[in-house]
């Protein structure tokens, strides 16, 4: 779990204090807010426009101009929605949560760590993957659950975003320490759950592997498939649908039982194609706003 001990600094302390006064409010109210902001961040401030545009445009591009700016307007809406839902889970409760996350197959888990070892889940940034974390709610309680994250440069933000991944008992593990705490895992017997946000653009010299994704040739990163390779643990992929606002369910599917069986990339491939279909499903509820495309695949 994430330790108040961590420094957070006067601006971290106001901004938890101004979102924890946020997130006491209801529903119906956030929403609200939440429709004021789309006006704001769409028609004013035009946030991230030229990106979303150009990525949709890139992975559509048999769509018409009109059916392009649907996709658009709804994924501002969501996207909003996605902020005050995230702002919410400070004062969500574990019964509350259940209602709105809903997990279908969670017993999948149970089968693949009762031989003892831990597993993986992969997600992409689709639906609301902030509540994914509520899945350690149907574990049993000797596994132990823990989110794989990216500091932030803004020590206020990487504080709040900490706050809200570890409500549910979820412990964050830095991207350097991951190896590490897998390891240890093993070493003391126990058992893991971890989750990987895994279509984020690599850095330019992290290692990565390319392949097709919505249209366009896309670096994906390795480092989950090396994790689960050298420990030879399962690697299932989360499937999110948004039933309705504020709503939501995901369903698991086995990527591999054994991942120390399997070839180079061939993991992260399988990921990749389950992200695309839960993507061309609703693309709306993507995060278009990533400049997932920046870099373009070496030629030669």
């Amino acid at each position: 779990m994430y330790s108040e001990g961590n420094k957070k600094g006067i601006g971290g302390t106001l901004l938890y204090a101004v979102t924890y006064l946020h997130a006491l409010l209801p529903f119906r109210v956030l929403y609200f807010l939440s429709d004021i902001l789309y006006l704001f961040a769409y028609y004013v401030v035009r946030y991230r426009r030229k990106i979303v545009r150009k990525n949709l445009k890139n992975a559509f591009p048999e769509k018409s101009v009109k059916s392009i700016e649907t996709i658009e307007r709804k994924f501002y809406r969501h996207l909003c929605d996605y902020f005050v839902e995230t702002v919410k889970t400070l004062r969500l409760s574990d019964e509350e949560i259940g209602k709105r996350m809903k997990f279908e197959n969670p017993e999948i888990i149970d089968r693949l760590t009762s031989n003892g070892k831990s597993c993986v889940v992969s997600l992409g940034h689709y639906g609301n993957w902030e509540w994914v974390t509520s899945v350690g709610l149907h574990l049993a309680n000797e596994i132990e659950l823990g989110f794989v994250y990216k500091k932030l440069h803004s020590n206020a933000f990487n504080h709040l975003f900490l706050k809200t991944r570890s409500h549910f008992n979820a412990t964050p593990i830095e991207m350097q320490s991951v190896i590490r705490q897998m390891i240890r895992v093993q070493k003391q017997e126990k058992i893991m759950v971890i989750g990987f946000l895994n279509d984020q653009r690599p850095a330019p010299r992290q290692e990565k592997y390319w392949t097709s994704f919505m249209n366009q040739q896309t670096p994906v990163q390795t480092g989950m498939e090396k994790i689960a390779r050298r420990l030879g643990n399962s690697v299932i992929y989360l499937d999110i649908k948004k039933v309705k606002r504020g709503h939501y369910t995901g369903k698991f599917f086995v990527i591999t039982p054994d991942a120390s069986e399997e070839a180079e990339n061939s993991i992260m491939e399988r990921y990749m194609r389950r992200l695309e279909e839960t993507t061309m499903r609703e693309p709306a509820y993507y995060l278009w706003s990533h400049d997932r495309w920046k870099f373009k695949k070496p030629v030669g």
